[in-house]
């Protein structure tokens, strides 16, 4: 296994901003980070509603996060940052689409990755596959989405599913069951040389300076999620164990590069900046979407509890005096020839 550091230089930061998050609280309009990105419109059909927001249907219960159009915008613009992550790439294994790639994009959400795939790749052959139809309807040619559950079988019409040349897993922390199952059945249905990427972050934030303390909300919140999720059983933090996941599997070439995600606006990096500023506007508009059912339905947090605690997380997240990091994990390995 070999493990490539990116970014791996102090993130520095930004004393003008610094001097400016010291003096007063950034502006309670969340637009003031960024504007939100255009939502994509979901199919009609029965949905479960609680807590004040849309849920998936389908094996209900299973993803404790909403799939309503503000959940949408969110999660088009962690599209967003992760393509910038990754310096404007969608995907680091040595793979050519243009070569007619048979592609697999687990957990697709909105489809955003499969779509910006399918248009950069037209040759490539894109499978989009969500617990939710919330995906467009129109979508280039070579891009399709399917609703199904990724946990159960892999078995369409009773045959067995036709292999694929590269398979895509990102941002799915608190959605999997069994984790080695998945990664197994990833293995099983790649052709051989064949590739898997997972994109992860290590959901353990911490800080290079000292600013982020354990009494900040976010790091609170961060927190209590994991609690619920271990108590359900789907991990918040599957992207420490990945690695040896995926070598577990039988997967050979096992590579491990790492990422820097700030949480504000306060690197001196441009791009940083710009990936710090929209974490920021995730967790002042994400809040809600993240502790509402698990905080509720699974810590027994009371609704003033709960609250109270997405205001402190979003007064923290304007605030940016902590300067918080995830770190960001890109994990690939091939399925021997």
């Amino acid at each position: 296994m070999t493990l490539l550091e990116h970014d791996t230089q102090r993130v520095e930061v930004d004393q003008d901003f610094n001097k400016f998050a010291q003096s007063q609280e950034a502006d309670d309009d969340a637009a003031s980070l960024t504007s939100s990105t255009t939502s994509l419109h979901s199919s009609l059909i029965n949905y479960e509603w609680k807590h004040g927001r849309r849920y998936h249907s389908y094996q209900a219960g299973s993803y404790s996060f909403p799939n309503d159009e503000r959940e949408q915008e969110r999660m088009d613009m962690i599209h967003h940052v992760y393509y910038r992550t990754l310096n404007n790439r969608l995907f680091l294994a040595p793979i050519n689409p243009d070569d007619g790639l048979r592609i697999l994009d687990i957990g697709t959400g909105t489809g955003l990755w499969a779509i910006h795939l399918g248009e950069e790749h037209p040759a490539a052959q894109i499978i989009g596959n969500d617990l939710s139809p919330i995906q467009p309807r129109w979508v280039p040619p070579n891009v399709q989405f399917v609703v199904d559950d990724v946990e159960l079988d892999w078995v369409h019409a009773g045959s067995e599913v036709k292999p694929y040349d590269y398979i895509h897993c990102r941002y799915m922390a608190g959605g999997i069951k069994d984790w080695p199952r998945l990664v197994k059945q990833m293995y099983d249905n790649l052709k051989p040389g064949g590739w898997v990427e997972l994109q992860e972050s290590d959901n353990t934030l911490y800080s290079q300076d000292g600013t982020l303390t354990k009494d900040n909300a976010i790091f609170r919140m961060m927190d209590g999620l994991m609690q619920a999720c271990d108590k359900i059983g789907r991990t918040l933090d599957p992207a420490p164990s990945m690695k040896k996941w995926v070598e577990d599997a039988g997967f050979v070439n096992v590579t491990v590069q790492k990422f820097r995600l700030p949480v504000g606006s306060w690197p001196r990096d441009a791009r940083l900046k710009e990936i710090g500023t929209l974490m920021a506007v995730n967790f002042i508009e994400g809040v809600e979407a993240f502790t509402a059912a698990l905080f509720k339905d699974v810590l027994g947090w009371s609704q003033e509890e709960v609250a109270a605690l997405n205001a402190e997380v979003k007064a923290s997240a304007k605030r940016g005096n902590a300067h918080a990091i995830f770190d960001f994990l890109v994990i690939t390995g091939q399925k021997p020839e």
